[in-house]
């Protein structure tokens, strides 16, 4: 039988508090101490901090008058008040406590720096918080219609990092090492009949190839469906035939077959079509955009959870990848564009045929050697 263990050992496995928590408690001791430092502090509010202890004695602070400095200091009346207006909010607070925090406080006059740290940590939890609301929305299967939606919460926390942009301009240097989540997985078997059934469509009807431009071969998620449409966009682009054989033969020349896939499944694959182009076009560029926006909150969440990365410019640079995708959305499901007729190969010269050119001909002066 396992040994129970003893309450020391409960409380070793305790994590210790992050570094925000002693700014903040040296935030706070420099208040309480010197209360007129106050209007020093700029940027944060109670729900910048991180326990609802802190939060609650830093709303009394704001809340109160602040006392003279003479009586302040040789009594405790106004401590006595912000500690019975922040009981209201955490009853766990005690006069020992605050009592604690003026003792913590290195330096009250530093309160404008400690408020910046505070300001900064929390603008990672605002991120942190956005880009949680853009997975969440982003993997919401009861939506209807989940484009909308999702490009409304990336727009929040786009406007998130740019109000945190304006506070904390990024510092220049290499952005540090950060672990990416991988790649969101989207191979289900809905995708992969859906894609199928596209590239059967596109290869029977070639002319509507040129309508679905916005669709990209990375749109796709298998790498055989991602090669053929890269065949097929090829082939058209080139204003050559396309059918079943024609594609498999690009499709060979690219290297496609060199796994080990039959021939003759790509046949089969290619030979099926059914519905609309552009329908099967925008069901698999929805479902590229999706997963582009949930592996980007991703991404963002975890450059939140780094403190030492450069949050502003890793977050734009992802958020680059669904104005991206946003873009092509925009074009797939805007107007539909007039095809491009393709053009006709010029003809050959050939013999005069009318009775005029023949004379011309005929009349025209030998050159003379």
């Amino acid at each position: 039988m396992p040994p129970t263990p003893q309450p020391e050992d409960d409380l070793d496995a305790i994590a210790p508090p992050q570094p925000v928590f002693h700014v903040e408690q040296a935030l706070l001791g420099a208040l309480l101490l010197e209360p007129h430092r106050l209007g020093d502090v700029t940027g944060i509010a109670a729900d910048s901090f991180s326990t609802a202890a802190h939060a609650a004695l830093y709303a009394a602070i704001s809340a109160l008058p602040p006392p003279d400095p003479t009586a302040h200091a040789q009594n405790t009346a106004w401590l006595d008040r912000v500690l019975a207006t922040a009981r209201e909010q955490a009853r766990g607070l005690t006069a020992s406590y605050l009592h604690t925090l003026i003792q913590v406080c290195p330096w009250p006059r530093h309160a404008p720096s400690y408020a910046r740290m505070v300001e900064a940590e929390h603008a990672r939890h605002r991120v942190q918080k956005a880009a949680e609301h853009l997975i969440q929305t982003a993997q919401d299967t009861s939506l209807p219609d989940p484009v909308p939606s999702v490009l409304a919460e990336a727009d929040a926390l786009g406007a998130v990092v740019d109000d945190i942009a304006n506070r904390f301009p990024p510092r220049a240097g290499v952005l540090p090492r950060t672990a990416v989540p991988p790649p969101v997985p989207r191979g289900d078997g809905e995708a992969v009949e859906e894609e199928q059934l596209l590239l059967a469509t596109a290869t029977a009807h070639p002319a509507s190839i040129e309508s679905v431009r916005w669709l990209l071969p990375d749109d796709l998620t298998l790498p055989l469906h991602s090669g053929l449409w890269q065949c097929l966009t090829a082939l058209d682009r080139r204003h050559e035939a396309i059918d079943p054989v024609t594609v498999l033969w690009e499709a060979q020349q690219r290297g496609l077959l060199d796994d080990g896939s039959d021939p003759r499944d790509v046949i089969r694959l290619l030979a099926e079509p059914a519905g609309s182009l552009d329908y099967w076009g925008e069901r698999t560029l929805q479902r590229s955009l999706l997963a582009t926006v949930e592996q980007v909150g991703r991404r963002i969440e975890a450059y939140a959870g780094n403190p030492a990365f450069q949050l502003v410019v890793g977050a734009r640079r992802s958020l680059a990848d669904i104005a991206a995708i946003r873009t092509r959305w925009q074009q797939a499901t805007g107007p539909v564009p007039t095809a491009r007729p393709r053009p006709t190969p010029p003809a050959r010269a050939g013999p005069p045929t009318t009775t005029a050119a023949i004379a011309r001909t005929a009349r025209a002066p030998r050159a003379t050697r």
